[in-house]
């Protein structure tokens, strides 16, 4: 099977493409490296440099490669920045995606596996989160992968392009070769180890008076192995789908920062801030569905297993990528 990556020099994409690589298929990769690395790109793949903003480019690279499916990383993914530049996360996610999706099927490309989130669904009245829950976003970027989720279901109402949009909630870890490294870093447990190798002073808590156990917020840590895999398997679903991705379990801003210290063996200090707008005490997913119907399972239920991979990653490569 012939797969184009769409953003495979970015996290998540990159450890994607790896994992494919392995399991034989034949990949390539459609990124214009401004928030990915070339160094991510798994040397096995084929490699094409553009920008889903050039309509003409990501047709003629799945003209060139004539993929059977596309994996669909690319976006900008920032919440924050999202409230203050909101043009640019509906250009990119959803304006771009559609020059995506035109040049899918102007090539006959059939099948796609959309990469969504957790921020479609805004604060939950409950958890776990399961697929029937009310999606309100309450930024743009949630906003904005929410509207390109319903364009999908026209696409394929209309031009039978068969889609699975994955909502992922907190991905976290490393592969051997491929690991977290954002040029605004934003993820509490890359920021974290940063303090443990020595390139940040502190770590920050954003709220401590949260209705949980130690009055940090709670989040669904899912290893991005289990993240890959669940991709794998959306190649072969037999009908269009969305599913929530998550380990079910969740952990606390201070139980990460404390996972890290074991595994670290370093102090970690920590600054206690305000609460930031629009932060839940708690998010986790419940993936009942994807398991029921792709048989997916997380291999990875510990937090101390998703920290390791990830120790592991920026002990090796401690500048990251190096771009």
């Amino acid at each position: 099977m012939r797969i184009l990556v769409v953003g495979g020099a970015g996290y998540i994409g990159s450890v994607c493409a790896e994992l494919l690589l392995n399991e034989g298929k034949a990949v390539a990769v459609f990124d214009n490296l401004s928030e990915g690395h070339r160094r991510a790109v798994d040397p096995r793949a084929e490699f094409f440099e553009g920008d889903l903003a050039e309509a003409e480019q990501i047709r003629s690279a799945l003209a060139s490669f004539q993929p059977e499916a596309v994996m669909h990383f690319a976006a900008s993914a920032l919440v924050a920045e999202s409230m203050e530049n909101p043009s640019k996360y509906f250009r990119n996610n959803i304006a771009n995606g559609l020059n995506l999706l035109d040049a899918m099927v102007a090539t006959g490309v059939k099948r796609i596996v959309f990469s969504s989130t957790c921020a479609t669904f805004g604060p939950p009245e409950r958890v776990p989160i399961d697929e029937s829950f009310p999606q309100r976003p309450i930024n743009p970027y949630g906003e904005s992968k929410l509207a390109f989720e319903k364009i999908l279901r026209w696409f394929d109402q209309i031009h039978g392009l068969r889609f699975v949009a994955l909502r992922y909630f907190n991905a976290a870890g490393a592969s051997e070769n491929f690991g977290e490294e954002h040029r605004v870093e934003t993820h509490l447990i890359p920021n974290v180890l940063k303090v443990a190798l020595g390139q940040q002073p502190q770590v920050e808590i954003y709220g401590t008076d949260y209705d949980t156990p130690d009055g940090t917020c709670i989040r669904d840590y899912i290893h991005i192995l289990d993240l890959a895999r669940a991709h794998l398997l959306a190649l072969n679903a037999p009908t269009s789908e969305s599913y929530n991705l998550g380990t079910g379990g969740g952990t606390s801003v201070r139980e990460v920062i404390e996972a890290c210290r074991k595994i670290t063996a370093h102090k970690i200090p920590v600054v206690e801030k305000p609460r930031r707008p629009g932060d839940p005490a708690r998010l986790i997913a419940a993936s009942e569905k994807i398991q029921r119907e792709l048989g997916w399972r997380p291999e990875f239920q510990n937090i101390d297993a998703i920290i390791e991979s990830a120790w592991k990653w920026h002990q090796k490569f401690p500048r990251g990528y190096g771009d």
